[in-house]
């Protein structure tokens, strides 16, 4: 097993739409989670080419985040602010948000 790299980096920021909100749950601990789809749709240059971009990406906010998060309506934009995470035991990258704002 590998340990963490201390320098390593490991942000992302998204501008995207919430385009579902699950029904609110309390992890173990008893802190406020919230799972989220989201959707993103941007204008990219790669290989000196533009293209579309279109991503969709399962996200996770945990508690005053959770909280701020299950009060915004679904197919509103922002920008969002976190890190990537797999799961224990899961193949799938989960964006955990840490912060968002209007976009």
């Amino acid at each position: 097993m590998s340990t963490p790299l201390e320098q390593s980096a490991n942000r992302l920021t998204l501008t995207a739409r919430i385009a579902e909100l699950s029904e609110p749950r309390r992890t173990p601990a008893g802190l406020p989670a919230l799972s989220l789809q989201l959707e993103h749709e941007s204008m990219q240059e790669e290989a000196g080419q533009q293209r579309t971009a279109r991503a969709t990406v399962k996200a996770v906010a945990l508690g005053a985040m959770a909280e701020r998060l299950q009060q915004q309506a679904l197919g509103t934009a922002w920008c969002f602010n976190g890190f990537l995470m797999s799961p224990r035991g899961g193949r799938q990258l989960v964006f955990h948000i840490q912060e968002f704002h209007p976009v």
